[in-house]
């Protein structure tokens, strides 16, 4: 009995620190080494501080930025430590509440604006981090950020159209504008 005891610590021990330790060390180790940015969280810096992380949507509100997509993390959007969506249901009250607000937040912003709402500008992920919209949100935006930044809506719109990353290898995703670095660009203008 105590050799069949013997045997059982000893294969736990060993596959313990083979997934608990060797397996993360050496993970961990290669991400280093083959993709240090992506490994270190995707950190964009401004002026040497950290500014944010390419792969975590951030809070635009004002009229002079581009929107992202609504986040449903709480207790506050885009919240990496609670990474969720809301769950409700396309026939729940409280998302059709929800969507009913940002159509409107959306129409008073740029009521000039007749195109139609992109849907990714009213519901949320499942993640509720995304960083990305998609070219046709962008361009929606297009009336509202000229005219608070005092901009030609062409030269808006141009700006766009350089930050589009195409489907990866041409086949994988959907066209894609990330919202952060296209408001970075934004302000590099003088």
């Amino acid at each position: 009995m105590l050799h069949l005891i013997r045997t059982a610590v000893t294969i736990f021990t060993m596959i313990g620190l083979i997934t608990g330790v060797v397996y993360p060390l050496a993970a961990t180790g290669l991400a280093q080494l083959f993709f240090p940015w992506q490994a270190n969280g995707s950190i964009i810096k401004i002026g040497g501080g950290k500014a944010a992380s390419e792969l975590i949507g951030q809070p635009f509100r004002s009229n002079g930025y581009f929107w992202g997509r609504p986040s449903a993390t709480a207790p506050g959007p885009y919240n990496a430590a609670a990474s969720t969506g809301s769950n409700l249901g396309p026939s729940h009250p409280a998302l059709r509440a929800s969507v009913k607000r940002r159509i409107t937040t959306l129409q008073a912003a740029a009521p000039e604006n007749r195109l139609p709402i992109p849907v990714e500008l009213v519901t949320a992920s499942g993640s509720g981090l995304d960083p990305h919209i998609s070219p046709a949100a962008a361009f929606y935006q297009v009336k509202r950020v000229a005219k608070a930044r005092g901009m030609e809506e062409g030269k808006v719109a141009d700006l766009i159209r350089i930050h589009i990353r195409d489907r990866r290898f041409g086949i994988f995703g959907e066209p894609v504008v990330s919202v952060l670095r296209l408001n970075m660009a934004l302000d590099a203008i003088p």
